[in-house]
């Protein structure tokens, strides 16, 4: 009855809004900011009451993909519009009270000029009419979606769902699930492989974590087998046909008569066809008909080992970014309360380069320290750490994501540098460090010679643990000035 409700009140509030935007040939900004927030309110009641129920049908699932896309969109452009001062007056009267002192913050580039302010309401009405259309054809979906079943046994505050699920892949996750359901009648003479492939720390040993723990697929497969590396011994090929035969010998005593197996291959560098080969003759000599095989990488290389098309993952839109990024640092705090705090956090999530452990890390801070004059001195930290990119071309954040030597700084230290040599990640059984990253990159912990530092621990199967093997360096020539002026308390945002 809820559903149905809410698809008689979202008509009724979409035909309002068309007579509204018909009415007026040129709305004004006020209008067109109070139609998206309606169209927006109607979009993340539909986006949220998906989120929880568990959806099979594909065409449902693009669907809501699209629909959820441009309800970031709405989100990232209404904020843009709020938040961001659209003229040079606004700038100068964009001033935030701190403790002693008062501190200017500096609008987004390119934002001073009328010609912006002329994009960006035409980037509202362009939203505006898009997300409008969305929800009109999703009036179907929605009437389907009353026979989903819930995926949640009680609601869940929207920060502490996206801090303890996986964010924005559940058309991935059914994409994967039904490959893996998909059985012949008289078996496949293929053993069947999925590859995915994606840049690192784009989640893709978390999707396939979280495929694995489905309960569908747990009944469907006797057995999941997990091989990582990339240079694949016969050690480990002797130990995949031992678990092989360990099935078969159980298979009898199994509720899955056909003992069929799922094997994960997870990569953590290129893997020649050689070896492959090797790995995929094993597999076939050893696994019943119907096994599968997942393959997951960050080399485009591995597309060609499949026998069905590959699973590409690829890094947040911005606007998406912004949504999960602002979620998690204000949590049950309302945003239009304080204003001057999403501008400063608008510009910190460009300073993030869509980099997902950082921006969870991040978030929990300023969660944690929720004063303006924090959250400005660190926007002042991140940018100058930020400006070694026009000398290097290579974002900090981007080079951590490959695993390569990476340059952060200290905020209580300006005269020293945190140098992050590689990071690893550790399953749950394996020892972590007690230092954190955030108490040595923005606190006053501050360990000697080379040390290692939890990064982080994810809430979320499959539970990885993310240690960076760090040194702080001083840094020769610091200007001095900057160093006083932070003491003095004056930090320009």
């Amino acid at each position: 009855m809820e559903i149905l409700l809410s698809v008689v009140l979202g008509e009724l509030t979409t035909r309002s809004i068309d007579f509204l935007i018909r009415k007026c040939s040129k709305p004004s900004a006020p209008e067109l900011e109070d139609c998206l927030c309606r169209v927006l309110l109607r979009a993340q009641v539909i986006v949220d009451e998906a989120m929880g129920r568990h959806i099979t049908n594909q065409a449902m699932l693009h669907q809501l993909n699209m629909l959820r896309d441009g309800m970031y969109r709405g989100y990232y452009t209404l904020d843009t519009f709020r938040h961001q001062p659209h003229n040079e007056e606004a700038t100068k009267d964009k001033i935030v009270s701190q403790t002693s002192f008062l501190s200017k913050v500096n609008s987004v580039k390119g934002l001073h000029s009328s010609n912006r302010n002329i994009e960006i309401l035409e980037q509202l009405q362009k939203v505006l009419n898009s997300l409008s259309s969305m929800i009109n054809d999703a009036e179907e979906m929605v009437m389907f979606l009353m026979s989903s079943p819930h995926m949640y046994s009680q609601p869940y505050s929207m920060h502490i769902q996206l801090g303890n699920c996986m964010f924005g892949r559940q058309l991935e996750t059914e994409l994967v699930i039904n490959f893996l359901l998909q059985s012949w009648p008289h078996g496949s003479e293929e053993l069947e492989v999925l590859p995915i492939v994606g840049p690192g720390r784009v989640g893709k040993s978390t999707l396939v974590a979280h495929v694995c723990k489905d309960e569908r697929v747990r009944d469907h497969f006797s057995k999941i087998m997990f091989l990582k590396g990339h240079d694949f011994t016969d050690d480990d090929l002797a130990t995949l046909r031992q678990g092989c035969a360990t099935e078969h010998e159980n298979r009898v005593s199994n509720i899955n008569k056909d003992g069929r197996l799922l094997l994960v291959v997870e990569l953590v560098d290129d893997l020649d066809e050689n070896t492959w080969n090797k790995l995929y003759f094993v597999s076939k000599q050893c696994m019943p008909s119907n096994s599968k095989i997942i393959i997951t990488g960050c080399s485009e290389k591995i597309i060609k080992f499949g026998t069905t098309e590959a699973l590409s993952l690829k890094n947040m839109s911005h606007e998406t970014y912004w949504y999960f990024f602002k979620t998690l640092t204000f949590g049950s705090t309302d945003p239009e309360m304080h204003k001057n705090f999403v501008h400063v956090a608008m510009e910190i999530v460009k300073m993030l380069s869509g980099c997902l452990i950082g921006a969870t890390i991040t978030a929990y801070l300023l969660r944690d320290n929720f004063d303006i004059h924090y959250w400005c001195k660190m926007l002042a930290f991140m940018r100058r750490v930020t400006q070694h990119v026009s000398k290097s071309s290579e974002h900090p954040f981007d080079l951590i994501s490959e695993n390569r030597l990476a340059h952060l700084g200290r905020m209580a230290s300006p005269s020293e540098d945190l140098v992050l040599y590689n990071q690893s990640e550790r399953s749950p059984q394996e020892d972590v460090p007690n230092v954190r990253i955030q108490d040595v990159m923005y606190g006053s912990v501050k360990p000697h010679g080379r040390f290692e530092v939890l990064a982080w621990t994810s809430p979320i199967p499959p539970y990885y643990s993310y240690v960076s093997t760090c040194e702080i360096r001083d840094l020769k020539g610091t200007a001095t000035k900057r160093k006083r002026s932070e003491k003095n308390g004056v930090t320009l945002c």
